[in-house]
């Protein structure tokens, strides 16, 4: 059983009412430890320790910050398989895939903790005889509201907020808090106490006091459509203007062309499905645009890719995908499963809970599949969040291009032809903030990543995520003659 503390101030603490939330593995459905439920109170004391630390923390050096950063990434790596094991037992997400995560988190800290000298201001000739310059200052503090589906790899991204000078912090996702917590330890052995702050708890509660906090102006937040617009509302109730960076939902389109290399892009379905992580990413390529000369074709070739997955415990080595994180979750997944079938889609893959004494407990489901999916359909319109992908068939370019354009969300899209001319185009077209031409899902280094729509706002991954979290300042010297 593990009992888990938060960092505040510099010490790993329990929440001040000494309530406790159970950690549930999803694989059994049973509990593998608890962690503090944070309160406004708790809050507000991260916030009081921040505040105290902050000027002091200003006032490094980049290369000063920078060893703090560098320092934690040692320290990750030397807790990687650690770290992987109990985020994999925690999310359900597959080991080998968490693994990339933990390193991912580890090259994120070394990555920003170079970037430091790149905030830097610039001089304007606005008058020939006056010097006018900018400057760039941190916040003071700054917030990260972490997700469930890639935790460590997400808490790792503190250091872009810590690089420019900020104290932090940080909200651990309620359904997959463990990382984030061994993650606290390690920056409790690293940085100043109240540089970094990290709490657990529950979004309703220490979420919103996070929001809500007239010290906090500053806050990054990964996770659903519905849960940043009630940040934007909470933030615009509690008086203060606000800095808000949102990564949202996603219900992406792939479009595949006939000239495309067919076996590529099919097998590309499976990695673009984040099938490894049950589904669960914004990123997911959950709606699939397949032209109609190599409909049949692939539709016959996917549903045999899909149904070959081999679903398992997330810590066995040859698990292709786990179980969906958390009750409520697998609930939803269900419900959308269903609907497809309302709504007359064909299953073509999974539909179902794995057959096995091994998935009489925990939230399992096969890895799902409808083809025939029309536009009035939930599944085309909306988000599951889940591994279950939509087949559609299409014939025009305009068209497709319409029907891939036709809701109000846009983070990601895939373009698949052997005629760059064309997927340029195309990809012009697709209102969507991240692109991939013959690829998918991967994030390539230091290439900016954010939403169109109700996606988000803002952008992460870059040297503008850094420079985001300063306020930039003019200065204007006016000589004497």
């Amino acid at each position: 059983m593990i009992e888990a503390k938060m960092l505040i101030g510099g010490e790993l603490v329990d929440s001040e009412s000494g309530r406790r939330l159970n950690v549930v593995n999803p694989s059994n459905e049973e509990v593998l430890g608890t962690i503090p439920q944070a309160s406004e109170k708790d809050v507000d004391n991260a916030v009081r320790a921040a505040e105290g630390a902050r000027s002091a923390w200003q006032a490094l050096d980049i290369d000063g910050r920078a060893a703090y950063i560098l320092k934690t990434a040692k320290l990750l790596d030397a807790a990687a398989e650690e770290i992987a094991e109990l985020e994999a037992s925690d999310t359900g997400h597959t080991i080998r895939r968490v693994r990339g995560d933990v390193s991912a988190a580890a090259w994120f800290l070394r990555y920003y903790s170079g970037l430091g000298w790149m905030v830097k201001g610039e001089t304007i000739p606005a008058t020939p005889t006056g010097y006018h310059l900018t400057v760039r200052q941190p916040y003071g503090i700054a917030a990260k509201i972490v997700p469930f589906n890639h935790p460590i790899m997400f808490a790792s991204r503190l250091a872009a907020p810590l690089i420019a000078g900020n104290a932090v912090i940080m909200k651990a996702p309620r359904e997959a808090s463990l990382s984030v917590l061994r993650f606290a330890e390690i920056c409790a052995a690293v940085f100043p106490p109240g540089v970094v702050n990290i709490i657990s708890g529950t979004g309703d509660e220490a979420g919103d006091a996070i929001v809500r906090h007239p010290k906090i102006k500053r806050i990054g937040f990964i996770g659903s459509e519905q849960t940043g617009l009630r940040i934007q509302e909470s933030a615009a109730k509690a008086g203060i203007v606000k800095h808000l960076t949102l990564e949202l939902g996603g219900k992406n389109p792939m479009i595949v062309f006939p000239d495309a290399d067919a076996d590529k892009a099919f097998s590309g379905i499976i990695g673009g499905m984040s099938f490894s992580w049950s589904g669960q990413s914004c990123g997911s390529l959950s709606r699939l645009f397949l032209h109609k000369d190599i409909y049949d074709k692939g539709v016959e070739k996917i549903a045999s890719m899909i149904n070959a997955l081999k679903v398992g415990n997330p810590l066995d080595e040859t698990s292709d995908m786990g179980p969906i994180i958390h009750k409520r979750q697998y609930e939803k997944v269900l419900h959308y499963i269903e609907t497809g079938r309302e709504d007359g889609a064909r299953l073509i893959a999974g539909g179902a809970r794995p057959d096995g004494e091994e998935f009489e407990k925990g939230y399992w489901v096969r890895p799902t599949a409808y083809a025939d999916v029309t536009d009035d359909m939930r599944l085309f319109n909306e988000e599951v969040f889940g591994p279950v992908l939509s087949v559609i068939r299409w014939s025009d370019e305009d068209e497709v291009i319409a029907r891939a354009n036709k809701l109000n969300l846009g983070l990601t899209g895939s373009v698949w032809s052997n005629d760059l001319n064309r997927a340029l185009r195309v990809a012009r077209q697709i209102e969507s903030g991240y692109i991939w031409v013959n690829a998918v899902s991967h994030h390539y280094k230091a290439v900016p990543f954010g939403g169109y729509k109700n996606s988000g706002i803002g952008r992460e991954e870059g040297v503008d995520e850094i420079i985001s979290y300063t306020e930039e300042k003019s200065i204007n010297v006016i000589l004497n003659d």
